[in-house]
């Protein structure tokens, strides 16, 4: 048996957390709503052959199902034992809520002196807001970065926030479990945001705003602190370019055939090139529009140039190994898929009788 990991929470942030727990081994019961689920098990089309949205397959494999409802005294003290043995637990209920419907945090983290709880919150411990997406990239400054220069702010065409709080929250958890012995109660209690996760992903860009006292804006498909790097149009598809350093955009220059830029001195280091941006990137564009982007790839990658075509989402998935319309994208830690995402309340019977042991039964 691994980590037991007692997975309170639904939609993204908090199923994608436990979902990588889990792919790393953890054994991990998912507590839903009976009839409905998870909300996410109805956002579709696209659903599969067993009525299952996409949406909820892609977070949710390798665990166990129970449909239960903490309102009832029953499956609440159910849910209660599961989470006095268990190693971790994860929730995403709105900050209060689990208290209102009998849950002791703080009594649970007191009893079992080895357990992890990890709150998943849209705005912190103290905030009852909800925590969608949509509304945290608004206000953690990733939507006016995002987009065209001189155009309105877009958000990220993936749950951006969701994932990274995710990712967070599984970090957080398995540092705490390798000090487990040396916490506090009040210290295995964790809160992961996703306002503070999605903030601290602005990383050079806040950076960028304190130490030049101004604010950042958008740039479109180009970089605010790099010249050469962004969205070019070949003859048959878009391309990227990403000159890193000096020594990229001399090949970059001299792989294209743009002798004038190679042999200009003010465009040697990178805040020449910034201060000459405009030019730069015409020059380049200009270059790159005469050639598909097959031919701008070879010369590019044979000179040592980071670049890319613009892929479509199918393309991007035909070059992972063990995509599956079942269990999603593989495990980018090294997990494993042991089991695909279990139907609503499909292990509950076993569960109910036999607690965490119900894995040794099924492994």
């Amino acid at each position: 048996m691994g980590v037991k990991v007692l997975d309170l929470t639904r939609v993204l942030a908090g199923p994608l957390c436990t979902m990588m727990l889990a792919d790393l081994g953890a054994d991990v019961i998912k507590i839903e709503r009976p009839l409905r689920g998870d909300d996410t098990r109805e956002w579709g089309p696209p659903f599969d052959e067993r009525g299952e949205s996409a949406y909820y397959l892609s977070v949710n494999r390798n665990k166990m199902s129970v449909a239960a409802d903490l309102r009832t005294a029953r499956d609440r003290d159910m849910i209660l034992g599961l989470a006095r043995e268990a190693d971790v637990v994860v929730d995403n209920f709105v900050p209060g809520s689990l208290e209102r419907l009998g849950v002791d945090t703080d009594r649970l983290l007191r009893e079992n002196p080895r357990l992890i709880w990890c709150s998943i919150t849209g705005f912190g411990a103290s905030s009852t807001r909800p925590g969608y997406d949509f509304v945290v990239q608004a206000e953690s400054g990733w939507m006016a970065v995002t987009g065209e220069v001189d155009g309105a702010p877009m958000k990220s065409g993936i749950a951006l926030s969701d994932v990274i709080a995710g990712k967070d929250a599984a970090i957080a958890i398995l540092a705490a479990l390798h000090s487990v012995a040396r916490n506090s109660p009040a210290r295995r209690h964790l809160v992961i945001s996703l306002i503070d996760s999605a903030r601290a992903a602005l990383v050079n860009v806040a950076q960028n705003a304190l130490v030049q006292g101004t604010d950042a804006r958008r740039w479109g498909n180009a970089h605010p602190n790099l010249v050469p790097y962004q969205l070019f149009a070949a003859s048959d598809r878009p391309v990227v370019v990403a000159a890193g350093n000096d020594t990229q955009w001399k090949a970059c220059v001299d792989a294209l055939g743009l002798a004038d830029l190679a042999q200009d001195a003010d465009l040697q280091t990178n805040r020449g090139r910034l201060e000459r941006r405009e030019r730069v990137v015409r020059a380049i564009g200009q270059a790159i529009a005469q050639r598909p982007a097959a031919e701008c790839m070879r010369v590019l990658s044979a000179a040592g140039v980071p670049c890319g075509v613009v892929k479509s989402a199918l393309e991007a998935i035909a070059d992972a190994s063990s995509a599956s319309p079942l269990t999603g994208m593989p495990s980018p830690v090294g997990g494993t898929v042991r089991r695909p995402p279990p139907t609503l309340d499909q292990d509950g019977p076993m569960v109910r009788q036999k607690g965490w042991a119900a894995f040794d039964v099924t492994a």
